[in-house]
C-alpha cells in the first residue's frame, strides 16, 4: 500500500518542470527588481548618474515628516478610494440586479455598461477632459444651466467630483459582469421558494441574493480597493494632479519624484511604503470579508 503511494506521489523534478520556468521568470521579473529597489530606498540617487550615496534612513523620514509630498498625495487617495469603492460596487451591483431582469435589450445594456471598461485610462481620460472642459460649459451656456458651466478641473472639490464620476463609469462594467455571474449562479428554487414564503422583491434582493454573492462582493471590494489606490494613467491624463497638486495620486506623485524631479531614492521609498499600504489594507479587507462569509454560511 505505502509502495502504491509513493508511485502515485509525484516527484520533485515534476515539480520543478511545471513550477521551475515560471518561478524562474517571477524571480528575475519581481522578487529581484523588488529587493534592489528596497536598496535604492536608502540612497540619494538621482536615477541617472553614476554616484550613489547611502543616507540611511532620511527619505523615509522625508516622507513621513511631510518634506515630501507623499503624505498629501495619500489623503487625497484615501478620499478618492472610499468614494469610488462605494459608488463603484453600488453602481455595479444595482446594474446588475437590472440586467438580471426580464427587460429588452438586455445583451446590448451589458455591452455598453462594460465598454468603457475595456477602453484605456489615458484616453478616457482626454476625451473626459475634453467633454469637462469643452462639452459641458457649452451645453450649459446654451441651456442656461449654471452647474454645467462650473469649472470642474478648475477648483480642488470639482476635479474631485470629476475624477471620481469617470472612475465609477469606467470600473462599474467590471463589478456588473462579476454581480451578474453570481446573481445568475442563485438556484430559480430557492427565490421560488421565497416568493412562496411571501418575501417581496426587496427582501428577496437583499435578504438572499445579496448574502450568497458574498464571496463575489469580497472579488469586487478586492478589485475595486487595489484600482482605486493604484490610480496611475486616468490622474495623469485628466488633472494631471492640478489644480495646484491637489489632485496628486500616490502613484502619480511616485512617478512625478522618480523622473520628473530626479528623486529616484525618495521615489523608490515611497513605493515601498505604498507596497506596505496596500499590503495592509487588502489584509485587513480580506479577513474582515472572510469572516462576514462565515456569519452567512
Amino acid at each position: 500500500m505505502n509502495r502504491k503511494k509513493s508511485f502515485n506521489r509525484p516527484a520533485l523534478w515534476e515539480h520543478l518542470l511545471f513550477l521551475g520556468p515560471a518561478s524562474i521568470v517571477f524571480l528575475i521579473v519581481i522578487i529581484i527588481p523588488f529587493i534592489i529597489s528596497v536598496g535604492y530606498s536608502f540612497t540619494d540617487w538621482n536615477g541617472v548618474s553614476s554616484n550613489i550615496s547611502f543616507i540611511g534612513i532620511k527619505n523615509f523620514i522625508d516622507i513621513f515628516t511631510g518634506k515630501s509630498n507623499f503624505l498629501g498625495a495619500f489623503k487625497f487617495t484615501f478620499i478618492i478610494a472610499i468614494c469610488n469603492v462605494v459608488c463603484m460596487n453600488i453602481a455595479g451591483i444595482a446594474i446588475a440586479a437590472l440586467l438580471t431582469t426580464k427587460i429588452p435589450l438586455q445583451s446590448a445594456f451589458r455591452v455598453v455598461f462594460y465598454l468603457p471598461n475595456i477602453i484605456g485610462g489615458l484616453i478616457l481620460g482626454f476625451v473626459w477632459q475634453f467633454i469637462f472642459i469643452n462639452g459641458l460649459p457649452a451645453i450649459g451656456k446654451l441651456l442656461h444651466f449654471g452647474p454645467l458651466m462650473t469649472p470642474w478641473l478648475g477648483t480642488e472639490m470639482t476635479a474631485y467630483a470629476a475624477i471620481v464620476i469617470v472612475s465609477v463609469w469606467q470600473g462599474m462594467g467590471y463589478v456588473m459582469v462579476i454581480m451578474i455571474a453570481a446573481l445568475t449562479g442563485i438556484s430559480s428554487e430557492l427565490v421560488e421558494a421565497a416568493k412562496i414564503d411571501g418575501a417581496n422583491a426587496f427582501q428577496i434582493f437583499f435578504k438572499i441574493k445579496l448574502p450568497l454573492c458574498m464571496t463575489y462582493i469580497t472579488l469586487c471590494l478586492f478589485w475595486t480597493i487595489s484600482q482605486a489606490f493604484k490610480m496611475f494613467d486616468l490622474n495623469y491624463s485628466l488633472t494631471k494632479g492640478g489644480p495646484y497638486g491637489s489632485t496628486v495620486s500616490l502613484a502619480l506623485n511616485i512617478y512625478n519624484d522618480a523622473f520628473a524631479n530626479n528623486k529616484y531614492g525618495l521615489a523608490t521609498a515611497e513605493s515601498f511604503v505604498f507596497f506596505v499600504i496596500i499590503l495592509v489594507i487588502t489584509s485587513v479587507q480580506m479577513y474582515f470579508s472572510r469572516k462576514k462569509e462565515e456569519e452567512l454560511m
